[in-house]
């Protein structure tokens, strides 16, 4: 049986590749299984006849949303269903009767999106998980996710209408608060199968009355298990919520009806520390008594490594303390929510724990301190510890027990005496207001005794949220994580009729077995198990091996969890690719997955750095280096890239614009000289293009001729004792030499002593192929002439820039290349120096400012850069595109990326330059974001638009 073939011949997109079964072999949590096949169904009707292949047989189905569970929930053996592709669609939104309707695969922050749009802002859909920027209504249903403000708004359960479901073998039913009926009326085998499941579900009800009363539902986070308390008599047969939470175990969700809550017209976030998470928890029952519609928590060793990762500035100021509580508060008008406010602060400053407290009124202050809870679960799997703590990481397993709030404290200390009797360490985030706490734990999973220290500890950890009259999971489900332990928590009684549940839904056992019926061990298929020891070496400085750990460059590959971020449409850069093309294979998850297979040697066997699978994945990154900066774990998959190319290409022979792009920066000084007669012809040469592996339909950049350059450069400044250096490098000196000038008259007008060099190059084009040891070469030489006394080396072109302060120390281990790179600033971060020794630019400023921010600098040296100094120089009003101008150097340009690159400009940068005022000035600093421009410019895309540098903008002639 060829599982692929046959769906597709159903008309159905299915994929048996290794790379593509490599990346749906995980989720978010600690597991592993390899699907046979990965399918990614458009309509209902093809989820039905998925199904309906797999009844036939006899093959496991799973069915995935965005991936993003930590309970092992989303990945099987058989058919994995991705709805998250196509099955994305939001139908209907009803501000009247406060419904909206949508597909599975839609993700929650669209939805609310599409919601607040409908409704004037009205309304919203209210659960809001942490992962809401990529986990889907589909995957929400299927976990009864929570969020932040569930203290106020409770569980998907508690908002969801009606489900349309499709059944083990293929049928189409609706289910809703009041039963269960087929879909399409008509339909007899639907029809039947309805009233079959109907009786059943009610003879369970009926047979179970008095456990399921007293053992489900008995506080707001109890989601492990099946929700038949749903079914009894008092809550009307309610299907619909009796199916919420069921992981896909009973029928998969091809579209839901939701309920919507108001949507407040002001809100204040005030923010209380604590000398402890336990302490936070002690007053959380006095808090909840002001209806917050949140109380969220985090500990210091997230704030910590936020600031190690991000900059100090990457979290907003706190009040003392090593735990803080998040407390939103929201009302009618401004005035009625700050009284609010300052009553909450006033009560808990009288219980006399709080080690200090503040009203956070800035919207953009409370954003980044949002930020901090939201990457929690990233940011705590690699902890950045300050003092001689170290680093280490964690991972999840026990990170979503809850307990009722009342009981939170007490839970939390036995929980802290429980870690220390294992010797494990873990870092605390969660919903505190509603009892759910999210811990992440020093677990040893490479080892099998780390794994019985795991298994231990879980089964302890178990016992002990029971004890406490708790659920062993708040929002997260059951999952391989957690299901093996349900025994413990319900009676013999509700653990048959869940049996029975699952039976009566799914006879033959095939729709995501293991999670709560049937479970495997906790510690069976564990991801980190049976990985080869291997020594890996790299051309990169990827940290130092230590014995009985892996080797740096497996550990750095294993740094991605699955949080998923990078698979966002919006907020922050990455990953680029994916938001171009919406496939799991281009997003920064994706292709570290596939490196974590080879790795394995596991889906490729023996293929190391030769896999075909890796160099697939790797094609569509852009090598932005946002995931660095915009993943929580800060996977740098721009290093890997080079790395694996580097690698994968020795002693064999490599693309052609490999070659053409590593030689330029070697060509460039003396493009000037035949500048005139190279822009004349290189447009009409199609051949020469086609060899240098260029797409013929990219507009090449105008090379500055001899004149232009000396009367560029001829004036630089050449001070005998400089305090500045002006790094010009090879492609501003070739394209842009005015660009050097102007920067040039702007260090100096404002104080500084500079001197320029104009003849090296820091390599870029031979690191993004992967070219490492040419470069090291170049970089080696470039570091000695650089190697100064103290002096600040300013670079105008960001991509630069962020090369020296990046990859040279890793590519060039001597105290020459550490001292160059810890002085190396772009050119908009020391004009921010400039502003705060009070100069002042001799010119007004535009009205206006449209800026593509450029990604090297974005992950290199602060996200809000150009941002902050455009309002520091007195623009009014500035427009960022946030977003890859999909050029990336030689990406763009490369033949077979053309298409990306274009949908990727379309994400940001084209809209932007089409809706900017007439009047506004485009800002692009980076040469590569100056050729998207004049591209879209060149083709119509946009309306005419003249780029131009910051230093051109302060320029004092």
């Amino acid at each position: 049986m060829d599982a692929a073939t046959d769906l597709r011949a159903l008309g159905i997109e299915a994929d048996d590749s290794s790379l593509r079964r490599a990346e749906y072999a995980y989720d978010a949590s600690n597991y592993r299984v390899v699907p046979r096949v990965v399918v990614f169904p458009r309509t209902a009707e093809q989820v039905a006849a998925v199904a309906t292949y797999c009844h036939h047989h006899g093959l496991v189905l799973t069915a995935r949303g965005g991936g993003t569970g930590m309970g092992g929930n989303a990945i099987g053996s058989g058919v994995v269903a991705d709805l998250s592709r196509y099955m994305t669609a939001v139908r209907s939104v009803d501000a009247h009767g406060r419904t909206a309707t949508a597909q599975p695969g839609v993700v929650l922050t669209a939805l609310r999106a599409a919601v607040h749009a409908a409704t004037s802002g009205r309304f919203t859909f209210a659960p809001d998980p942490s992962s809401q920027s990529r986990a889907t209504l589909g995957g929400a249903i299927g976990n009864d996710a929570c969020g932040n403000h569930s203290v106020r708004y409770g569980r998907t359960s508690d908002h969801v209408e009606s489900l349309d479901v499709v059944t083990a073998d293929g049928l189409r039913l609706t289910a809703d608060r009041n039963g269960l009926r087929a879909t399409v009326s008509g339909d007899p085998a639907a029809e039947h199968r309805a009233a079959e499941l109907a009786v059943g579900m009610r003879k369970i009800a009926a047979a179970n009355l008095a456990p399921l009363r007293t053992e489900l539902e008995r506080f707001g986070r109890q989601v492990s298990g099946y929700h038949l308390a749903r079914l009894l008599p008092e809550n009307g047969f309610d299907v619909a919520r009796a199916l919420v939470g069921s992981e896909g175990t009973c029928a998969i969700v091809v579209g839901a009806t939701v309920s919507l809550v108001p949507q407040a017209a002001s809100a204040l976030l005030v923010c209380l520390g604590y000398r402890d998470v336990v302490d936070a928890a002690r007053d959380v029952p006095m808090l909840r008594g002001f209806d917050p519609t949140a109380v969220e928590g985090i500990d210091e060793k997230i704030v910590a490594t936020m600031r190690a990762r991000r900059g100090p500035g990457a979290v907003a100021t706190l009040p003392d303390g090593a735990a803080w509580l998040f407390v939103d508060v929201d009302g009618d008008s401004p005035e009625a929510v700050a009284a609010k406010a300052s009553e909450v602060l006033e009560a808990a400053t009288a219980q006399g724990r709080i080690t200090g407290g503040r009203v956070v009124p800035d919207p953009e202050e409370r954003a980044l301190l949002w930020r901090v809870r939201e990457d929690g679960a990233g940011l705590s799997s690699r902890l950045i510890l300050g003092g001689d703590s170290g680093a280490y990481e964690s991972w999840p397993g026990w990170e979503d027990a809850a307990v009722p709030p009342d009981n939170l404290a007490d839970y939390l200390a036995e929980f802290a005496d429980l870690l220390a009797r294992h010797g494990l360490d873990g870092v605390m985030y969660g919903h505190f207001g509603a009892g759910c706490m999210h811990v992440r734990i020093t677990f040893d999973l490479r080892t099998a005794a780390g794994v019985r220290v795991f298994r231990a500890f879980t089964r302890d950890a178990a016992e002990l949220v029971v004890r406490h009259g708790g659920s062993l999971s708040g929002e997260h489900g059951d999952g391989r994580a957690r299901s093996e332990y349900l025994p413990l928590m319900y009676s013999p009684a509700v653990m048959a009729a869940f049996a029975e549940f699952k039976r009566l839904w799914d006879p033959a056992g095939i729709l995501n077995p293991g999670s709560i019926v049937d479970p495997a061990p906790v510690d069976a298929d564990l991801a980190l198990t049976g990985v080869p020891h291997r020594p890996w070496p790299t051309a990169t400085d990827l940290g130092q091996p230590v014995p009985g750990k892996p080797a740096p460059f497996v550990h750095a590959v294993q740094g991605c969890i699955g949080v998923g971020r990078c698979r966002t449409h919006s907020g922050g850069v990455m990953c680029p690719s994916y938001r171009a093309t919406g496939d799991e294979t281009h997003s920064t998850r994706g292709r570290a997955r596939v490196l974590q297979e080879m790795v394995r040697g596991a889906s490729t066997p023996d293929a190391g750095w030769a896999s075909q699978d890796v160099h697939d994945a790797l094609d569509l990154c852009l090598s932005c280096k946002a995931c660095s900066s915009d993943c929580p774990v800060g996977v740098d998959m721009a290093t890997y890239k080079a790395e694996f190319l580097h690698q994968h290409y020795r002693r064999r022979v490599r693309p052609a614009a490999h070659y053409a792009f590593g030689a330029m920066p070697l060509l460039l000084p003396a493009a000037a000289y035949v500048a005139p007669l190279v822009n004349r012809l290189a447009p009409r040469l199609p051949l020469a293009r086609r060899l240098a592996g260029i797409d013929p339909r990219r507009k090449l950049p105008v090379f500055a001729g001899r004149r232009a350059v000396h009367a560029a450069l001829e004036d630089l400044p050449r001070n005998p004792r400089p305090d500045t250096v002006l790094f010009v490098d090879s492609f501003t000196r070739a394209f842009r030499p005015h660009v050097a000038g102007a920067a040039a008259r702007v260090l100096s007008d404002g104080g500084r002593a500079v001197t320029c060099t104009t003849d090296g190059c820091c390599g870029l084009p031979l690191i993004s192929t992967g070219q490492l040891g040419r470069a090291r070469k170049r970089l080696r030489r470039l570091a000695d002439a650089l190697d100064g006394p103290g002096t600040v080396i300013v670079v105008p072109e960001p991509s630069c820039a962020a090369a020296l302060a990046q990859d040279l120390p890793r590519l060039v281990d001597t105290p020459a290349a550490h001292r160059v790179s810890g002085r190396v600033r772009s050119f908009a971060a020391e004009v921010s120096v400039l502003l705060d020794g009070g100069w002042h630019p001799p010119r007004p400023m535009p009205g206006h400012v449209t800026v593509q921010q450029h990604c090297h600098e974005y992950a290199a040296f602060g996200a809000t850069t150009q941002r902050a100094v455009l309002r520091r120089l007195g623009v009014p009003d500035v427009t960022v595109a946030e977003g890859c101008c999909g050029v990336a150097g030689d990406f763009g340009f490369e033949r077979g990326h053309y298409e990306v690159s274009m949908a990727v400009a379309e994400h940001a940068l084209a809209p932007a330059l089409r809706t900017r005022p007439a009047e506004s000035t485009v800002l692009t600093d980076g040469f590569s974001c100056t050729m998207a421009v004049d591209h879209l410019t060149a083709t119509g895309a946009v309306p005419p638009a003249r780029p131009r540098h910051l230093a051109e903008l302060l320029d004092p002639l």
